[in-house]
């Protein structure tokens, strides 16, 4: 794909299609998907959304965080959402294998996106042939950053103690939107007691490159004691390359990235939300054409604005 000297400023129009049923054994239901793309280019590299586990019905689906989808697709991405099976769309009961959280079969779900590409550019008129499947990147909001963790190479203890190593070599960089943070004594007495695996998450071995958003009003009191800094923690702990941006003022919903007029944002900030856009949409671009100076553009744009918006630091 050659270099788009204009892409973060000239939009192209773009394609949605779902739901996209995918053949899944052992799963509780099939696979579905919504896959949007720009209805031109080609060499297009993939990104795989996950959506967080908010108190919404459609939010939490392939239906949600269009903010994210539509931005991502008008400019270059062919961007896969699945409905995970947390989804309230899908109503499972809490006796289900992997419930509440469903955080194996969240990831899972991403491989086995990665494992149907033929199927699912099949499936949308005029995608075959148009990705780039060498490039590769995971983007998760909330439960869906620690979905996107995983699949980085970060790790978990189940129920029984065993290690969960749920890597994805495929994907090739990241981003963790308000994801969550570290186990021990940085946890709520309720996360503690209802979210265990919390405690044991290892994100000593996230390896590939990643982009961590958090915001500095994001307390999320219901998961941790330690405030804001805890969706900071998988930078911290993690080996480089990390970058991280704090968005100043943001809570968890960083202006809106859920969708357009969601009532459960708390910070709604459509400038907030743009630049979430941008940046995520530069780390990615440079990540997966590291001759591409997009990156280094967005961050001296968010740094050199008269009121930035945030700050980023990098290691």
């Amino acid at each position: 794909m050659s270099k788009p000297t204009s892409a973060a400023t000239t939009p192209t129009p773009v394609l949605s299609l779902g739901p996209i049923v995918l053949p899944a054994p052992g799963r509780a239901v099939e696979l579905q998907v919504r896959v949007s793309a720009p209805v031109t280019g080609s060499g297009l590299p993939v990104l795989l959304l996950s959506h967080g586990h908010g108190r919404s019905n459609h939010l939490s689906s392939l239906n949600g965080y269009a903010p994210l989808a539509n931005y991502f697709a008008a400019h270059g991405f062919v961007v896969i959402q699945p409905t995970h099976l947390d989804s309230k769309t899908l109503t499972l009961g809490p006796d289900a294998p992997d419930a509440p959280l469903f955080l194996k079969s969240r990831a899972q779900d991403m491989t086995r996106i990665l494992d149907q590409l033929d199927v699912i550019e099949r499936a949308v008129v005029g995608l075959a042939g148009r990705l780039d499947r060498s490039r590769v990147a995971v983007m998760g909001h909330s439960l869906g950053g620690h979905t996107a963790s995983l699949l980085l190479g970060a790790r978990y203890k189940d129920s029984h103690g065993t290690e969960v190593n749920l890597h994805e070599p495929r994907i090739q960089a990241g981003v963790l939107l308000a994801a969550p943070g570290r186990g021990g004594d940085a946890l709520s007495r309720f996360a503690a007691e209802n979210y265990p695996f919390f405690s044991t998450i290892d994100f000593s071995r996230m390896a590939t490159p990643a982009l961590v958003v958090a915001g500095d009003k994001d307390d999320s009191p219901h998961l941790t004691v330690a405030g804001p800094s805890w969706h900071a923690d998988p930078y911290f702990l993690a080996p480089g390359p990390k970058s991280l941006i704090t968005l100043f003022d943001a809570g968890h919903g960083l202006g809106g990235v859920s969708g357009y007029d969601v009532a459960e944002t708390t910070d709604e900030n459509p400038e907030r939300v743009a630049a979430v856009q941008r940046l995520t949409w530069a780390y990615l671009r440079t990540a997966l054409h590291p001759a591409d100076p997009a990156w280094q553009e967005a961050q001296a744009a968010l740094m050199g604005a008269a009121h930035p918006l945030g700050r980023v630091e990098s290691k």
